[in-house]
């Protein structure tokens, strides 16, 4: 393995000059940091990540708490493109990644115990039961912690505007003709912000367009789950007076119902629209293209790394604030346009 004392014979300067070339010193001329970095890379240098944890008290690793209850893992499209991000911007800064959780062979660790255990520098928090006693755990605890769709009142966050985007997307159907829109609410509304405030969005801006929602219009499935959207659809699509467009939790879930519709003889969107939300592939590339939401996964991953390595490198000037990133209505062509002057 290449060391520090090698460059510096080969470069014909001292170890100090070496070290303060590779760390970007001021008090070294930029003809010698060229130098030194271009012999450390032809002699393929890598730094020592244990001498640089003891020099800088930090091991430069981020934790990363994902617990996908449904077991979709990082095929869930939408948090995968967040980690992804989130990942090309933390290994930008020097960083890897270790992903937190709660067993270690047999013996159980707590988020917290194994977050340490790790040595992580900080933790990012996506996809999980917040409400857990573990997750509050760690958030009190003395690690910088950035959380994903989800706020807590002392840690920074970084959130995808469901309000904005559910809203959007009610204006969008209802300014296409449509009056009677069914909603299938997705998750558990009890827990996720999510959630709660997709449903909420919807319900207001139903209200302020002078629309009515019937009960019999709101439905429960689960994320990502096209089989139980399918049988919520098949009890919309049986009600006396059915609606004319049904949102989907995803576009994912929307896939159940669009083999709901095609079962019932039905044309999307002749018959009937559909919309999702998410703006994953499949919606683009499905005929009809669903309408949907597009999140912005690629900003909510990379904000996320920014935020918490600056709590890390600047904690003192690093604001403890909810970012906000707005999503971008995708059209398709699965909702129709109904003349109301018939």
């Amino acid at each position: 393995m290449v060391s520090m004392k090698d460059i510096s014979a080969r470069c014909g300067v001292s170890v100090a000059t070496v070290s303060k070339a590779l760390n970007d010193h001021s008090d070294i001329s930029d003809a010698t940091k060229r130098l030194v970095r271009n012999c450390a890379e032809e002699m393929g240098y890598f730094p020592n990540s244990s001498a640089r944890a003891l020099k800088t008290n930090r091991t430069f690793n981020l934790g990363v708490l994902f617990v996908d209850r449904a077991r979709n893992g990082l095929t869930h499209d939408y948090f995968a493109r967040v980690l992804d991000s989130f990942k090309v911007a933390a290994e930008s800064k020097g960083y890897d990644l270790t992903f937190i959780n709660c067993d270690k062979s047999t013996q159980r660790m707590t988020y917290l115990e194994h977050s340490r255990y790790r040595g992580v520098d900080g933790v990012v928090i996506a996809h999980v039961d917040f409400d857990q006693d573990e997750v509050s755990e760690l958030i009190r605890s003395e690690i910088p912690v950035v959380t994903i769709d989800h706020s807590f009142d002392n840690k920074p966050s970084v959130v995808s505007d469901n309000i904005r985007g559910m809203k959007d997307l009610v204006e969008y159907i209802a300014g296409r003709g449509h009056r009677k829109i069914a909603y299938i609410n997705g998750g558990d509304k009890a827990t996720s912000s999510v959630t709660r405030n997709r449903i909420g969005s919807f319900y207001r801006t139903m209200t302020e367009l002078g629309l009515e929602t019937p009960e019999e219009y709101i439905e429960d499935a689960d994320y990502r789950n096209p089989l139980a959207t399918y049988s919520a659809a098949m009890r919309l699509l049986a009600l006396p007076d059915p609606p004319t467009c049904i949102l989907c939790p995803d576009d994912l879930s929307a896939i159940g119902c669009i083999n709901a519709i095609r079962e019932m003889n039905l044309e999307i969107p002749k018959d009937i629209s559909i919309a999702g939300y998410d703006g994953i592939d499949i919606a683009k590339y499905l005929e009809p293209k669903i309408c949907t939401i597009e999140q912005d996964a690629a900003s909510i991953g990379r904000k996320a790394a920014e935020k918490l390595i600056g709590m890390i490198e600047h904690p003192k000037t690093t604001l403890i604030e909810r970012v906000i990133v707005e999503g971008k209505l995708l059209p398709g062509n699965s909702v129709a346009q109904i003349d109301l002057k018939k």
